[in-house]
């Protein structure tokens, strides 16, 4: 199908696989306003959801409408970082860069604040924009505390408050001596008066293990915030409002279908709304819904088929008893004897490493898979039927 390729470009009705915003974003009206709340009260907040629901849509857009002369955003994602050192280095350097305006502004915080640790600048063509801070320490010093207190000693100096926004949290349980390091972060950072964290992140399981293990540090350090997920009725507006103003039109029903079959998933259904979209020439038909269908499964069959090729034998079997609607009571002879998952101790081993790989969640004590592309994929792979 031909279409006018230059105005799609310049009038994208959907959004998918990256942050969104202003048309683009849609709902989120309480979340929006209490972690615009929080931001501006000075209180720390913790961010929970699956991947993919918009967390980092959210805390952009909140960012926005808190920004101003007295409220300063920081963000940081920490997604690449492999060490509590990397986490130093990306933290100075976010905190300099981003309550800063001018370049002599960021030298001077860090002769003043900084002055103990000597680090290492780099600055690229764009001294603005282009620098990056490596930072020569020894793990054991004090001066470590010296990064942490960075954007409080600046927040005071300025007059300002200053909200740290902290993308990808979940990385910190990977470092090595990783609760010795989340002791220390919290043990700083609690005591800061002009400064306040948002931490969120992607791997749900490891996320709520960080904040609500009691064990570890931690443990209730603020708001928590656990995304929903967006409402039919909400989706279905958007869907049809946005075919309208790129000159198609989509029916109710058809709009609701696309929400349906991905369990209202957002950057799901804005994918799948966007292949509608696509092989729409004037009104979305049944055929271009199920052409759309065919699409999302072909293009994410890649990315399904490496998360599951290293499965073991047991592994696949316990999924092929959840795709069946099994949930609950696996240990049962019946269940046990029907899917060939072993004993009841290999059950429990089985489902802790899917949940690991984030292949299931387990949600009020029943098992699910929290991928609804995936689980069509997965019925379609194993019974080789596609039901929608």
């Amino acid at each position: 199908m031909l279409y006018n390729f230059c105005a799609y470009m310049e009038n994208k009705p959907f959004i998918f696989g990256v942050a969104t915003s202003g048309d683009n974003f849609t709902d989120r009206e309480k979340e929006t306003e209490r972690l615009l709340l929080n931001f501006r009260h000075g209180v720390n907040t913790v961010l929970i959801s699956p991947r993919r629901w918009g967390k980092t849509s959210l805390v952009q857009k909140v960012s926005r409408l808190a920004q101003s002369d007295n409220l300063k955003i920081v963000y940081i994602d920490i997604f690449s970082c492999r060490s509590d050192r990397d986490f130093y280095d990306a933290f100075a350097s976010a905190v300099l860069k981003q309550t800063s305006s001018k370049v002599d502004e960021w030298l001077e915080n860090i002769k003043l604040f900084l002055s103990r640790i000597s680090p290492k600048i780099s600055i690229g063509p764009d001294p603005m924009t282009d620098f990056s801070i490596s930072l020569e320490l020894n793990p054991k010093s004090i001066d470590i505390d010296e990064i942490l207190q960075l954007p409080e000693k600046i927040a005071q100096k300025k007059g300002i408050n200053i909200v740290v926004c902290i993308d990808e949290f979940q990385q910190i349980a990977e470092f090595k001596d990783s609760k010795t390091f989340q002791k220390r972060l919290r043990t700083v950072w609690q005591l800061q008066k002009s400064v306040s964290y948002c931490l969120f992140g992607s791997k749900k399981h490891l996320m709520n293990e960080l904040f609500e293990k009691k064990s570890l540090p931690f443990y209730k350090f603020g708001d928590a915030i656990y995304l929903q997920k967006i409402g039919t009725a909400d989706w279905i507006d958007y869907i049809c409002g946005r075919f309208e103003a790129t000159g198609k039109q989509i029916s109710k029903e058809l709009a609701g279908k696309i929400c349906q079959i991905v369990d209202n998933h957002s950057s799901y259904v804005q994918q799948l709304a966007w292949l509608v979209w696509i092989h729409t020439d004037k009104v979305a038909t049944e055929q271009d819904f199920e052409e759309a269908c065919q699409d999302i499964i072909d293009q994410n069959t890649p990315l399904f088929e490496k998360q599951t090729e290293s499965l073991t034998t047991y592994q696949m079997n316990f999924l092929r008893a959840v795709i069946d609607g099994v949930h609950s009571e696996f240990t049962t002879q019946e269940v046990l004897q029907k899917y060939q998952l072993g004993s009841s101790a290999n059950v429990s081993i089985v489902k802790r490493a899917l949940v690991k790989k984030e292949l299931i969640e387990i949600e009020k004590r029943q098992v699910v898979i929290p991928d609804p592309v995936m689980k069509e994929w997965l019925k379609r792979e194993l019974h080789g039927v596609w039901v929608h």
